[in-house]
């Protein structure tokens, strides 16, 4: 079956005013979308055809580039939707709190360390919250590549990313990237995070 663009989990303008409502119909319709199209053509007809999008992430690096790229923004979009929720003012809690304060020594420290990935992310990338060998790290990928691929620097499962393409925050916040991530935290969907804690 071709690979399709998932809905978003909430209204286009429910993120804002952190990220604004064209922000998030281009970024989901337009970006994502093209992501979803382009891996459908960069797959028809090949062996890579019948593989799911986890098993395509797995082995980006003996794949082809349209693959790896494409199979990388559509995994990397779908998670990151999920992580965003519309703000609550609820403070952080759960058991993904306690481990970051375990491993990190405060919610605090984690968020500078994890802005600190994005914001030296040279061009486009992402920054992540992984569990690795049973400890949270923090990490960043350049352009589409995430930590589940064979390529990455930095290998472990994701609980928390968040995307510093210009195409993610540029109608707002220009070329204010840590305004943006400034407001990203404010979105965070903590109760997701720590779903996918307790499946690691």
């Amino acid at each position: 079956m071709p690979f399709t663009l998932p809905a978003l989990p909430y209204a286009f303008d429910a993120l804002e005013p952190y990220i604004d409502t064209e922000t998030m119909k281009i970024h989901h319709d337009k970006h994502h979308q093209a992501y979803v199209d382009n891996l459908n053509k960069a797959i028809a007809g090949t062996p890579n055809e019948n593989k799911t999008l986890a098993e395509l992430v797995a082995v980006a690096g003996t794949i082809s580039p349209a693959v790896r790229n494409n199979g990388g923004g559509h995994w990397n979009h779908s998670f990151f939707w999920e992580t965003l929720a519309p703000a609550s003012g609820a403070a952080p809690s759960g058991a993904v709190v306690d481990a970051i304060t375990k491993d990190f020594g405060s919610l605090d420290a984690f968020k500078e360390k994890f802005s600190n990935a994005a914001m030296t992310r040279f061009g486009s990338g992402w920054a992540w919250l992984i569990v690795k060998d049973g400890k949270l790290e923090v990490s960043s990928t350049p352009n589409q590549d995430n930590p589940l691929m064979d390529v990455a620097e930095v290998k472990g499962t994701p609980l928390l990313g968040v995307d510093v393409w210009e195409h993610a925050y540029y109608l707002k916040y220009q070329n204010k990237r840590a305004d943006y991530l400034a407001a990203f935290w404010n979105l965070v969907n903590w109760a997701k995070v720590n779903e996918r804690f307790a499946a690691k």
